[in-house]
């Protein structure tokens, strides 16, 4: 038996929530509707305007993390942050949301913990500006073998391959997990991060059991412009491969089976975390071992219920959905 169901490797991100005007956007100069990264100075800077804020521990696989955790799945999430008002937030918010964060916040850090801006104006634009701070240093050293190991399936953030020290991260936790008999797998997260690292990306889809990834990031990966032919090229170098393609039929392929599943459309409130809460859908069809369509399934009926409100967690009982729809 498993410690755990499901441990995630990512960014931990504090998202730091306000209303505002858009005047506020203009005096500040913050382009609205968009997500920038910004520097130390620029966050602090941001972080003290701010009025009446509200904070949520967030993060792209913390999110999907959470998913799973509202699905009654046992999870962990690694990330780094510091020991700072932020950073004992994080941890003391996903412990009490039913996921282990074993790594402790670091003292001493040179850098804060990583945290996102978040201005909400009246029209429900959400203007994101995301400094990543401690979050982004994650190596190695913070990859617990025992954590890594007792996982049955672990799920790796994209974002987080840019630098060396998280590449060295993931093989090291996709090793562990390997060797206690678990599955390893990411989510490519961003076609410019793919661009950027394209050898090693290759190389580590081949060492993997499953990659999800939307229909630009595949098409990156393999330099074309013919998704069939990237997600041809990509079954032949990894066993489960899920293509989402932004309200178009999600396609999954599995050692020869193909799938496509569609979605249904919706007017959404707020796009964020829909690809995250997909993965969390996803993933527990993966862990309870469902059928491919089933599990892609499961992933389009979560994501359209956390993009019919604010945030990148769910609100309703997801399970729930999931009976309703037939699945469980």
């Amino acid at each position: 038996m498993k410690t755990y169901q499901v441990v995630g490797i990512g960014n931990a991100i504090v998202d730091v929530l306000a209303q505002t005007e858009e005047t506020f956007l203009d005096h500040m100069g913050i382009q609205k509707g968009i997500m920038q990264l910004i520097e130390r100075e620029r966050a602090e800077t941001l972080y003290a305007a701010m009025k009446e804020r509200t904070e949520a521990p967030g993060g792209s696989v913390a999110n999907t993390i959470a998913g799973l955790g509202n699905l009654g799945l046992t999870t962990a999430f690694i990330g780094r942050v510091r020991d700072d008002a932020l950073g004992r937030f994080y941890a003391k918010s996903l412990e009490l949301e039913g996921s282990a964060f074993p790594n402790r916040p670091v003292a001493g850090a040179d850098l804060p913990t990583s945290r996102s801006m978040i201005f909400v104006t009246p029209d429900g634009e959400r203007s994101m500006n995301t400094y990543l701070g401690i979050s982004a240093e994650l190596g190695p050293e913070d990859v617990d073998d025992d954590v890594a190991g007792s996982a049955e399936i672990l799920f790796l953030e994209g974002y987080l391959f840019d630098k060396p020290q998280g590449k060295r991260a993931f093989l090291a936790a996709a090793e562990a997990c390997h060797r206690g008999g678990g599955m390893a797998g990411i989510a490519l997260s961003d076609p410019f991060c793919v661009d950027r690292h394209r050898a090693d990306f290759h190389a580590l889809v081949r060492s993997l059991d499953y990659v999800i990834g939307n229909q630009h990031e595949w098409c990156a990966l393999y330099e074309t412009e013919d998704l069939d032919d990237a997600l041809t090229r990509a079954a032949a170098d990894c066993p489960v491969v899920v293509c989402t393609r932004s309200g178009a039929g999600v396609i999954l392929i599995r050692e020869g089976e193909r799938v496509e599943v569609p979605v249904h459309r919706v007017v959404p409130v707020d796009a964020t975390g829909a690809g995250d809460q997909f993965a969390a859908g996803f993933l527990y069809g993966l862990a309870t071992g469902q059928s491919l369509e089933t599990a892609g399934r499961m992933g389009c009926i979560a994501a359209a219920e956390v993009i019919s409100h604010f945030g990148a967690r769910p609100e309703a009982d997801v399970k729930a959905l999931f009976r309703r729809a037939g699945l469980i």
